[in-house]
């Protein structure tokens, strides 16, 4: 507090009392002007209830009145909590609402003649929004089943005097629902990513915010009126803003960057809150025009215009939600120890003492992983003489202490009571006490893969328990520079497979058909076959076409791959053929090349490759069918990693010669063979020696690809690694001065036949988005010629009209294409 300002009077327990102040300061410029800023110093928060009885984190609350509170978990229920005595407050609780999912969003619809009681509206993982009246239990049938909705709810708000709700998803939509009529009225699209806030600002006016980074608004009729582009990252919570706020906003958003934004309905950004320091998941707005936030640094955090006037820690890694009671202007969190919490100003609403002292010893003693606070270098912190000889700069201000037996404590600045606040210790993973596995000089609980389906390697995704799944989600594709719209994917892959794991056991189990081995348990962003994978928001490039760089398919467990030659060379052996089969050195040499290539070291002139390509060669081509695919998956590696498999010769011609006289795209068809040796093919374009195989080999590698695909039943994979081969080819003749000659033209019009058959006989969105890029790349690139025929002999436009009204279709990467595509016919 400035000097002059008079101390605020103490209670026993040396913090400031609940009389409000009234502070005036006069700003003078150096123009002839003087300004009137007048600043209203509220009391402080204070503990005035714990609500404890849910299993599992407390996602969202709602505070409809001063008596009851509704909190929803993911632990599947909704709970109201009931005032039963005031002083001090205590509560009652039933379960409302009872599912086997985790409930993310909740909402509360004021009371009307036809729901007396008003109505609870929760919606979660089930894709389903339940409206309830408050009376009800959870064995009751529920008022309302509101269905459409294609993914988890993460997002609800109402509108009382227009009579509706509104939703957001993972679904990347929010839909508008009129209250008793209980069908989608309108589909708010235009979304490039998930849904994660939706405000019912007015009766006519609904805003959302995106994990595209950007703000819409909608009128109730569905036209989109304006968009604003928020941040750079994930538009996470909304709130309609007080008039009585100075700032002057109509709205503010908040971001994982963390971040609060304050905008006018036009779109004019009118204030920027800074303090937070991490994701900001939740808003709310207070009764005295101020704001109150909660996010992933364990903090609620009130704003009086911009200033952070008060910071809340909690003992919890997350503060999922807060709600603010608009007629006493209390506040209640919910939070990841599962605990819901109502905080007041009011002297007359403090929790007993004992309680309140219960909370700050929590707070004290909370346990901070290492993670959330970043590398700290011990022996550079200050003492605890720190905390009386110096005071912080600004509220919230977090200090680190190194304590006398050597351990790290946080603790964080009070302008209010002028004074450091003990708000945890910094301790190793809370996990420490499993299995762990070291990755890059640390140890974590999981260590997962992760497999980019766009032919990038396999990448680690390090987690502790101790972590948020989308702090740590956040930081893989920052390091990893992959685009954010995989956010809402990856988390939740690390919540469904951390949900009650032992350490250690957390890899998650191939879907069928993913992998031909059978073996492998990786996760795929983007594939729709993966469970925990199923959201569909695609990657948002604002402009893809054409496609410039080549695409390779090269993810693969050699370990697996070796230990499965082995046994199948031992079962040969013994059952036959057995002059086909490998002597133990050729197996070793084997083993030694898988080795070679897990580690990453150059292959080029090594005799390692050189002794053992003719042996892949022979497993590929001369084992009995049935058991080719250790052979077929090396040698597709080995095609993206050395020139020397594009050079060699193969009984006398090369590579692709003898693959396809080998039969391997015949009737009757092994899809995972023919699958393979399409990889192989696509990954030769990863060396310059390849691509000039691979495009003297044109016409022969198209002809095998079409007896593949016309011998094969629907395959997925079979159809995703023709695309990928096409994309190269069609990468090939459109870059390097390559769209002039007559050549190029002649394989982009074979291309496109080829092509749109595919895509318009196609389901998998995958492949379409594959073909579809091929397309692109081509009439993008290429001249008037392949223009004209794509539209008039192939009928193009016909194909991508089919496409759009198809469920890939609806997918925003699908539809920028398909923008594209247009644009350039």
């Amino acid at each position: 507090m400035q000097a002059g300002t008079p101390e605020r009077p103490k209670d026993n327990n040396g913090h400031s009392q609940s009389s409000a102040l009234l502070v005036t300061f006069f700003l003078v410029s150096f123009l002839p002007l003087r300004i009137l800023v007048t600043v209203i110093c509220m009391p402080d928060f204070k503990l005035s209830a714990s609500l404890e009885g849910h299993g599992d984190d407390v996602r969202a609350v709602a505070f409809p009145n001063p008596n009851a509170v509704f909190s929803a978990s993911r632990d599947g229920t909704v709970r109201l909590w009931k005032l039963v005595s005031s002083s001090p407050p205590t509560y009652d609780y039933t379960i409302t609402a009872h599912g086997q999912a985790f409930i993310n969003s909740l909402a509360y619809f004021p009371p009307t003649p036809e729901f007396p009681e008003g109505l609870s509206l929760s919606g979660g993982q089930d894709t389903i929004i339940e409206a309830r009246q408050p009376g009800k239990t959870a064995s009751d049938n529920a008022d309302a089943m509101l269905l459409g909705h294609g993914h988890n709810i993460c997002a609800l708000d109402v509108s009382h005097d227009g009579g509706w709700i509104v939703s957001g998803s993972w679904d990347s939509t929010a839909r508008l629902w009129n209250v008793g009529h209980w069908e989608t009225e309108k589909v708010l699209g235009e979304h490039g990513g998930s849904v994660w806030a939706v405000l019912a600002y007015d009766k006519n006016t609904i805003i959302t915010g995106c994990a595209d980074q950007m703000i819409r608004i909608f009128d109730t009729s569905g036209n989109l009126r304006g968009s604003v582009k928020n941040s750079n990252d994930v538009v996470r919570a909304l709130c309609k803003v007080p008039p009585s706020n100075p700032t002057g906003a109509h709205f503010a958003s908040a971001s994982n960057d963390g971040i609060i934004r304050l905008y006018t309905l036009e779109g004019r950004l009118v204030a920027s809150l800074h303090g937070h320091e991490s994701f900001v998941y939740s808003l709310a707005a207070l009764p005295s025009g101020e704001l109150v936030s909660s996010g992933e640094d364990r903090t609620v955090r009130v704003w009086n215009g911009t200033q952070c006037v008060q910071t809340i820690t909690h003992p919890a890694i997350s503060v999922w939600s807060v709600a603010a009671c608009s007629e006493n202007g209390d506040i209640v969190t919910g939070a990841s120890d599962r605990i819901t919490r109502v905080f007041t100003r009011s002297p007359d609403r403090v929790a007993a003492p004992e309680a309140v002292q219960q909370f700050e010893e929590a707070v004290k003693g909370s346990a901070i992983p290492a993670e959330q606070v970043g590398k700290i270098n011990k022996e550079q912190l200050p003492g605890p003489e720190f905390l009386q000889q110096k005071s912080g700069t600004k509220e919230g201000q977090v200090q680190m202490i190194r304590e006398t037996d050597g351990s790290v404590t946080a603790h964080t600045w009070s302008s209010a009571t002028q004074e450091w606040i003990a708000v945890g210790t910094v301790v190793e993973s809370a996990g420490s006490s499993g299995r762990k596995t070291e990755y890059l000089g640390q140890d974590y609980d999981y260590v997962f893969d992760v497999d980019i389906e766009d032919g990038k390697p396999p990448l680690k995704l390090p987690y502790n328990v101790s972590q948020n799944p989308y702090e740590a989600a956040t930081k893989f594709i920052g390091d990893n520079e992959l685009p954010m719209s995989y956010l809402d994917q990856v988390a939740s892959f690390i919540t469904q497979n951390t949900q009650g794991a032992t350490l250690g056991q957390a890899e998650e189990p191939t879907p069928a058909g993913g992998d031909p081995w059978g073996t492998e348990r990786r996760y795929r962003p983007g594939d729709a076959a993966n469970e925990a994978a199923q959201q569909p928001i695609p990657e948002p490039r604002p402009q893809v076409l054409p496609q410039k760089t080549y695409l390779s398919i090269k993810s693969a467990n050699l370990k697996v791959i070796s230990k499965k030659l082995q046994e199948i060379n031992d079962k040969l052996l013994s059952e036959g053929p057995k002059e086909v089969t490998l002597t133990s050195s050729e197996v070793d040499a084997l083993a030694a090349l898988c080795g070679q290539l897990e580690s990453g070291k150059q292959l080029a002139d090594s005799p390692i490759l050189e002794n053992g390509v003719p042996l892949i060669f022979r497993i590929a081509t001369s084992w009995p069918v049935a058991n080719r695919l250790p052979g077929l998956d090396l040698l597709r590696l080995l095609a993206a990693a050395a020139p020397f498999v594009a050079t060699t010769e193969y009984n006398g011609d090369n590579l692709v010669a003898v693959l396809l006289g080998s039969g391997i795209f015949d009737a009757p068809l092994n899809a995972n063979n023919a699958m393979l040796s399409v990889r192989t093919f696509a990954n030769l374009f990863e060396t310059t020696a390849g691509r000039d195989l691979a495009i003297s080999s044109f016409d022969q590698i198209l002809a095998g690809v079409r007896s593949a695909l016309s011998n094969a039943a629907d395959n997925r994979n079979l159809t995703i690694a023709v695309t990928t081969l096409f994309i190269n080819f069609a990468v090939y003749i459109t870059s390097d001065g390559r769209e002039n000659s007559p050549g190029s033209a002649e394989k982009a019009l074979v291309l496109l036949e080829d092509l749109t058959k595919i895509i318009a006989n196609e389901k998998d969105s995958e492949a379409i988005y594959r073909g579809l890029v091929a397309v692109g790349t081509l009439v993008k690139a290429l001249g008037t010629e392949v223009k004209s025929a794509a539209k008039e002999v192939y009928e193009i436009d016909r194909v991508l009209s089919r496409v759009s009204g198809s469920g890939p279709g609806k997918e925003p990467r699908v539809k920028g294409i398909i923008g594209e595509m247009r644009e350039a016919l």
